[in-house]
């Protein structure tokens, strides 16, 4: 196992931090797709704590892609670059969407919320997996 690349463990976090803001501000924010239920819309009482909790488990999430990421080891990333993308990617589209649609499928949340969302944490995988190729 080689060492963890802390730099792009914290910079990865960061990157997927600053999707979201985009992914559910400006692009599919409340007014334009978060609608719940006919005629109500999530509101976050106190969007400083979610942005907190937010970032906290992203930095987790990023920590353990940094610790996957010295397992295989630089030599094998370095000959396999693809390797960045296909197990970050992999792993959204393997444990966390599934996880996540089970869990919207209990408490009944819309298709369209359950796609966007989804799609942010593809897109949020992915990048994650693309600053630790950048600063490998």
């Amino acid at each position: 196992m080689g060492p963890v690349n802390w730099i792009a463990v914290v910079v990865a976090a960061l990157a997927a931090g600053l999707l979201a803001f985009a992914w559910f501000g400006p692009l599919f924010g409340p007014a334009k797709a978060r609608k719940v239920a006919p005629g109500k819309i999530m509101a976050r009482s106190r969007p400083e704590r979610v942005a907190a909790i937010t970032g906290g488990l992203l930095l987790l999430t990023s920590v353990m892609m940094g610790h996957m990421f010295a397992r295989i080891g630089a030599d094998a990333l370095a000959t396999r670059p693809w390797l960045y993308f296909m197990m970050s990617g992999g792993l959204a589209l393997a444990f966390v969407i599934p996880a996540l649609w089970i869990s919207f499928s209990h408490i009944r949340v819309p298709t369209r919320v359950a796609l966007i969302d989804a799609g942010y944490w593809l897109a949020a995988y992915l990048a994650m997996g693309g600053v630790f190729w950048l600063l490998a």
